[in-house]
């Protein structure tokens, strides 16, 4: 196992961490917006499959039961 000094390691952590292109406050938004219009979305699509299941179910078990 290598081993690596503190002071060597914050210097590696520093340069690695240079590297990293952070996103623009506009790109954080609209990236955040999407989430919340897709959740939503999401949220929608499994409310109506959920009803017409329960409307599937209650008509077989009206009819047949």
């Amino acid at each position: 196992m290598a081993t690596t000094n503190p002071l060597q390691f914050i210097q590696q952590v520093r340069s690695e961490v240079s590297k990293v292109v952070w996103p623009t406050r506009r790109e954080v938004f609209l990236t955040t917006v999407m989430v919340f219009i897709l959740s939503a979305l999401t949220a929608v699509f499994f409310a109506l499959v959920d009803i017409i299941i329960r409307w599937g179910l209650e008509t077989v078990l009206t009819t047949f039961g």
